[in-house]
């Protein structure tokens, strides 16, 4: 079995964050998890048990209250091997000329800074491990999607991931782009039969992390197959 990995996730109440929580630890690795719904966190710690898994409430977008979790997370585990950047949100009206200004600036808040303030804060600690950060951006970042603000959002953080992956190659550390397709979380509101899991998205994280550490999976790409 590959090496216990501590792993940072935000987002971690639901949908991809709380699937993937629960995933690694089952593979055992230990998981540090945030998220703004304290009481499912702390319902998800005591499902995974406090020797493996621990919660600090917090959003995402604010940087002291993000710092606080890293170094809680630190406190409690010692070190740090892997961040994902998991946490984001969408809009409820789609295109520039009728979208909701203030919708936007709440997303690129969760969908941009927030991913940005979780690697600032996380390197200096990955970089002591020879660690990764992983984070999701999604398929609508990879391709134009007319009047989409969100995929706008996403466009970044696919950038910025393979920017950050060239940053973090410099001291051998590895960063990992997922771009999923529609997934069926609370994300979405409409049921589609040709969701993605969360699962799914669970798995490609836990295959990045445990890949050897010679092998950086810079991406992973994943549509449902209907």
């Amino acid at each position: 079995m590959a090496k216990e990995k501590i792993v940072l996730i935000t987002g971690a109440s639901s949908g991809i964050g709380e699937a993937t929580a629960k995933t690694l630890v089952n593979n055992g690795h230990k998981v540090i998890l945030t998220a703004r719904r304290e009481e499912q966190l702390n319902q998800l710690v005591a499902e995974l048990g406090s020797d493996n898994a621990m919660a600090v409430a917090a959003d995402a977008t604010d940087f002291t209250a993000l710092e606080n979790v890293v170094t809680k997370g630190i406190e409690k585990f010692g070190r740090l091997d892997v961040a994902f950047a998991n946490a984001g949100m969408g809009v409820s009206t789609a295109g520039t000329e009728k979208g909701d200004p203030d919708e936007w600036s709440t997303m690129i808040d969760i969908n941009i800074k927030a991913l940005l303030w979780s690697a600032k804060l996380t390197l200096p600690y990955l970089r002591e491990t020879t660690g990764h950060f992983i984070l999701t951006s999604s398929a609508a970042g990879r391709k134009p999607i007319g009047g989409s603000i969100y995929g706008a959002t996403k466009w970044f953080a696919y950038g910025f991931g393979q920017n950050l992956a060239e940053e973090m190659s410099e001291w051998n550390g590895r960063c990992t782009t997922i771009a999923p397709g529609m997934v069926n979380t609370p994300f979405f509101d409409e049921a589609k039969p040709d969701k993605l899991d969360p699962q799914d998205v669970a798995d490609a994280v836990l295959f990045a992390i445990e890949a050897n550490q010679r092998n950086s999976v810079r991406e992973i790409y994943l549509m449902p197959t209907n």
